[in-house]
């Protein structure tokens, strides 16, 4: 019987938790109050349904709960500190100004966490919490800091929207790219910390943790209107972590190292999630292609080729190149020259390369790639000094571990 009250309660906060936060937050108005009315249901729940037997209605009854809990504590304040705004509220028994479909309450809610006047750590951690119900202890451990650290960071942005009264609503339509940009970037750091999980101690890949962003992407997708370009930017960034979840189980090997594309084991990818991301990719127009729909393509060919040696690599440099145009940055660049060692030469892609030292010197990738380059075109002693300070830069254990293997297995030089 225990074990069946978690599962239901297990369950129930994974669906309903996020509905039932943004129906709070419509309803009174302050997140503050919908999260604590919301913690405090689920917590009735694990009290009281061991004993009563779970509900016919698990949501339902959450739900209400929360909204008994959250009129309580109104109470509570009005008669304490003589609030009259919440006194009235309790008896004005006129509906809630409507502000849409329960499913557009989420996305308020996304674009809630996720505004600009927030700080992109205080945007992360709120989504993770408010959207994705994980627990403040979570989270802390998902970024490895002190569970009061994550705390803290959660209050201050949730103090920092009542305090700029940052209005819970999606914006007008002129304003609704700005602002989605900014949700698929912090729903993109969710999963690449995931994927790339950094800190001694750390598992090198968190897969709960990507697979909330895929969780989150997906809502925020299917909440867009259909055929508008901010959903086909949402599709290209659910595309893009699909066909990289996919390859998760072949990326570390059983000893705990990082595992290269090219020497993955492509009989272990997960073939469901490589259709629905090639399906994603499909249908998108790549005659106006975004950020996040071109990094989905770029997975696209690697995922496509049933041998590393199959890879079109032209085509790859090509939707670098267009990257680039859209998006210039130097990291960008770096993986342009990683797929140019393999279309044209070593060499071409060490000068690129090196014409990037001052502004990615403090990134390991950059002299992990060097490193690589400078094995290729026969610079060994270059290159264990390149070896060298990715290992001191690197954060994840895995990585780690296959930098000092691919540095000891460097030729040795007199």
């Amino acid at each position: 019987m225990t074990s069946t009250v978690d599962d239901a309660i297990a369950r129930a906060h994974r669906e309903e938790w996020a509905r039932i936060v943004a129906g709070l937050m419509r309803r009174y108005g302050d997140l503050d109050l919908a999260e604590e009315a919301a913690a405090e249901a689920f917590a009735k729940a694990v009290e009281r349904w061991p004993a009563d037997g779970v509900p016919p209605n698990p949501g339902g009854w959450i739900t209400t709960t929360a909204h008994r809990t959250a009129i309580d504590r109104l109470r509570r304040e009005a008669r304490r500190s003589e609030l009259h705004q919440e006194a009235l509220m309790l008896h004005d028994d006129s509906p809630a100004e409507s502000v849409g479909a329960i499913d557009d309450d989420r996305l308020r809610l996304v674009l809630t966490c996720c505004h600009p006047a927030l700080s992109m750590e205080a945007r992360v951690a709120l989504t993770l919490r408010i959207v994705g119900g994980l627990t403040v202890a979570e989270i802390a451990r998902a970024f490895l800091v002190q569970e009061t650290t994550m705390g803290q960071r959660i209050s201050r942005a949730k103090a920092r929207i009542k305090a700029v009264r940052i209005p819970y609503r999606v914006p007008e339509r002129e304003d609704l790219p700005s602002r989605l940009d900014g949700v698929l970037t912090v729903l993109y750091l969710i999963f690449n910390e995931g994927y790339l999980a950094t800190g001694e101690g750390a598992d090198p890949i968190r897969r709960e943790l990507t697979g909330e962003a895929i969780r989150l992407t997906r809502l925020v997708h299917d909440l867009l209107p259909d055929e508008s370009a901010e959903r086909a930017e949402a599709s290209g960034l659910l595309a893009l972590m699909l066909l990289t979840e996919a390859r998760a189980g072949a990326r570390v090997s059983a000893h705990g190292e990082l595992v290269r594309l090219d020497e993955q084991d492509r009989g272990s990818w997960d073939r469901a999630l490589i259709d629905e991301g090639l399906a994603l990719v499909d249908e998108l127009d790549e005659t106006s292609p975004g950020r996040y729909r071109l990094l989905a393509a770029i997975n696209a060919v690697h995922v496509s080729a049933r041998d590393a040696r199959d890879t079109d690599w032209s085509r790859i440099v090509a939707l670098y190149g267009r990257l680039e145009q859209l998006d210039p940055n130097p990291i960008v660049t770096l993986n342009r020259a990683i797929a140019v060692s393999e279309s044209d030469s070593p060499e071409v892609a060490l000068a690129l390369v090196d014409g990037l030292g001052d502004a990615l010197d403090g990134h390991h990738a950059f002299h992990a790639t060097r490193a690589e380059l400078l094995r290729r075109v026969g610079r060994a002693s270059d290159a264990l000094a390149a070896y060298d300070r990715a290992i001191e830069l690197a954060g994840n254990t895995a990585e780690v571990a296959h930098l000092r293997r691919r540095r000891a297995q460097l030729p040795t030089t007199p």
